[in-house]
Formats: structure tokens, C-alpha cells, sequence
């Protein structure tokens, strides 16, 4: 089927900004399709979206062979409905005409090369993902949920160890009634500011402040636990041979704290993790360690590992840190994790250990000993303090 499905974004300066192909496929259109304000910049009457935007699908369906155009914000592959109608449709029936994007409207206003920017999005999500990409000297543009975001993110630098960093929201930007409103994050004084707006961050960390990098072994004490931790030594080793790739999915089994998980999420972009943990009071932990540590997106599975992964969606990568002794565990977790995949299990008991090796006569893969030990004074003395040794299990399916 040919493109019956042209998608056009639109700046806040509505048709005065948009090119002859744009401007045809509008007045050219059978069906339009879009937001109140998106149609009331072009000056149209036509379809709105409906809430949830899902119910709106079945309508485009049914106009399948007419020519339809949908209007959407700057561009549509950029946190738009494009990437949604990319997915439903493939890029044989849609087409996509795009204006710059927030981003690139907030970048040349600050000046900032865009390729050396962090592009986020709160609209509709947790604004603790912030929390993941801050570091001295980087620079964030994110789009806003509504005129308090800016504040709430002004709140979040401060109490992360930021409140020196500039924080500036614009807003409508491309407009007649452009705005901006700039302060540091400890001063920030604007209140609400209009809900259409973007923010840019400029991340300067507070004398003494504590800054946690994205690569894998954050500090023990990063993490809310009750002793159920993979130390950080380990756990560096572990995400090492789990080899987090970007779009990637892990299933962390005997989650604990959470510390596998919310790594390998804070480790490549767009990943995703499920983390399974029988022990009700840990739930909590988990959830708090990832909001804490800007992983809001992590997924939370309370009960018994091998009754609650039935169903979920294939992994790319498993770590087993607990019920090793299971029957049926492991092999169910081989069985569905995809080609190319990687599971790693570790062990410190010797029944734990006994099904490791056990495995890897059956399967192959490769054995490891992880021995680490940390200084710690003695009286007078500083001794070696060594940790419960761990064997770990890696295994690549073909």
C-alpha cells in the first residue's frame, strides 16, 4: 500500500512556517486528524484525538486508502505521535514532513551544540529520570509536562547536589508570545510559568555533592538495602557479562535491592528491565532505589520468580541473583531468553554453586570465581576483609 498517511509538524508559528509540501498535504487532506491547539493553528476543523489516544486508532483504520493528514508538534519522530504511527503502520503507508523541533528551537536560543545535549521528555512521565543524566558540566533540554515543571526540576537539582545550575524554561517558543525565564536552580523564584514550555539545564554540582556516573559499580551506600546487595565489585563484573545493549530487555531474578536492574537501565539508552523479587518488604527498596537513581521506568514484579516471569516478554539478557535451587528456574529463563542473549547467575552457598557447574556441563558457557576482599582497619592495624566468595555463571545463547 502507498503512503495514505501524511503526518506534518507545525511550529508555533502555524502555517506562516510551514513549506509548500506541508501547506499541500493539509488543504489536500480528506481527513485531518490532530489536538485542539494543533488544529486551531491551522485554522481547520477536523478530527481531535481522543483520550486515551489508543481509542483514536480504530478511526484511522477505518479511512485506510483516503488521503489523511495528521498535524502534530515540531517533529513527530522526536517524542511524537510519529514514532507511535511509524510502529502501527511501517514506512510504506505513512509520511512524515517535519518542522524543527523544541529542541532545536531551545538549542539555538542557548547557543548549545545540539549533538552535545541530552534530549528528555517528562510530558506524561516520572521527572525522576532527570536524576540520571546528571554530571558536572552536562547540558539537558527537557520537554515539560506543564508551567510547574521547571520548578520541580529547580527542586530536584537542588536536593541532588545542583542548585548552582542555571535552569531555563522557554516558552512557545517560534512565537509572537515567546517567553523566558532564567535562574539558578536554588533561586528559582518564576512559580508557574506557561505549560507550553521546554527546559534547559546546565548542570553545575554544589561544593561536596555527591555524583554517581552512569557506568556500572555505583558505591554500596548509592542503594537503600537490607543486606540482600550484590556488592559493587561484583555487581561491575556481573553488568559487564550482561553487556547492557541499547533497546535491550533484562529479566532480574532474586531482585533484592534492585542494584542489577537499575544499573543496567542507567547503563545504555531506551534499555528495559523487569525486576522479580518474592520478598514484600524489598518491594519498596526497589522502587525507592529506582526513583533515587533516575530509573523510574524500571518494572516491579512481586512473587514466586518462576509463576510471575510466565508471560513476560522475552528477554535479551537474565540475571539470576536468587532461587537458583528452584527446580525448573534456570531452564525456563534459558529457554526464553532470545538468540544472542546472555545469562549470568551467581552463587555463594555450595548447593548454589553445585547447580551452577551442573549447568555448564549441560550447556557450556563459563565458570567464574570472584573473589574480592576490601582494607579495613583493626585497632591499630589495617587487615584484608574478605566478602563471601561468588560463582558466577555465563552463559551466550546461539
Amino acid at each position: 500500500m502507498s503512503a495514505w498517511l501524511t503526518i506534518v509538524g507545525i511550529g508555533e508559528d502555524g502555517l506562516a512556517g510551514l513549506g509548500s509540501n506541508a501547506q499541500d498535504a493539509i488543504d489536500q487532506a480528506e481527513i485531518l486528524f490532530g489536538g485542539e491547539r494543533h488544529l486551531e493553528l491551522i485554522g481547520k476543523s477536523g478530527n481531535v484525538w481522543k483520550s486515551p489516544l489508543e481509542d483514536s486508532f480504530a478511526d484511522l483504520d477505518g479511512y485506510k486508502g483516503q488521503k489523511v493528514t495528521v498535524i502534530a508538534t515540531g517533529d513527530p519522530m522526536w517524542f511524537g505521535i510519529g514514532a507511535t504511527l511509524g510502529r502501527r503502520y511501517g514506512a510504506d503507508e505513512i509520511k512524515v514532513i517535519p518542522s524543527p523541533s523544541a529542541f532545536s528551537h531551545v538549542a539555538a536560543r542557548m547557543a548549545w551544540p545540539l549533538t552535545e545535549v541530552e534530549c528528555l521528555t517528562v510530558h506524561g512521565r516520572d521527572l525522576e529520570r532527570v536524576r540520571a543524566f546528571l554530571s558536572p558540566g552536562a547540558r539537558m533540554i527537557v520537554l515539560a509536562n506543564d508551567g510547574e515543571t521547571a520548578g520541580k526540576i529547580a527542586g530536584l537539582l537542588n536536593q541532588a547536589g545542583f542548585g548552582k545550575s542555571p535552569v531555563s524554561a522557554l516558552a512557545h517558543v517560534g512565537s509572537e508570545d515567546e517567553s523566558r525565564f532564567d535562574d539558578l536552580a536554588s533561586d528559582w523564584s518564576h512559580g508557574r510559568v506557561p505549560d507550553l514550555n521546554t527546559v534547559a539545564i546546565e548542570c553545575v554540582a554544589d561544593e561536596g555533592a555527591v555524583v554517581y556516573p552512569r557506568a556500572p559499580g555505583l558505591p554500596d551506600d548509592a542503594f537503600e538495602h537490607d543486606g540482600q546487595l550484590t556488592k559493587r565489585e561484583v555487581r561491575a563484573v556481573t553488568l559487564s557479562a550482561l553487556a547492557p545493549m541499547p533497546g535491550q530487555m533484562l529479566w532480574d531474578v532474586g531482585a533484592g535491592c534492585g542494584s542489577i536492574a537499575i544499573e543496567w537501565l542507567r547503563s545504555s539508552r531506551h534499555t528495559k528491565a523487569f525486576a522479580i523479587e518474592k520478598n514484600m518488604d524489598r518491594l519498596g527498596m526497589i522502587n525507592a532505589n529506582a526513583l533515587a537513581l533516575g530509573v523510574p521506568e524500571l518494572k516491579v514484579v512481586f512473587g514466586e520468580a518462576l509463576n510471575e516471569i510466565i508471560g513476560l516478554p522475552a528477554p535479551d539478557a537474565v540475571f539470576i541473583g536468587g532461587g537458583l535451587t528452584s527446580g525448573g528456574l534456570l531452564e525456563y529463563c534459558w529457554q526464553n531468553l532470545k538468540p544472542g542473549g546472555r545469562l549470568v547467575a551467581n552463587a555463594v552457598t555450595f548447593e548454589g554453586e553445585r547447580r551452577l557447574i551442573e549447568t555448564c556441563e549441560e550447556l557450556g558457557g563459563e565458570l567464574v570465581k570472584i573473589d574480592i576482599s576490601r582494607a579495613q582497619e583493626m585497632g591499630r592495624f589495617t587487615a584484608w576483609q574478605p566478602f563471601k566468595p561468588v560463582t558466577q555463571l555465563r552463559l551466550l545463547k546461539t
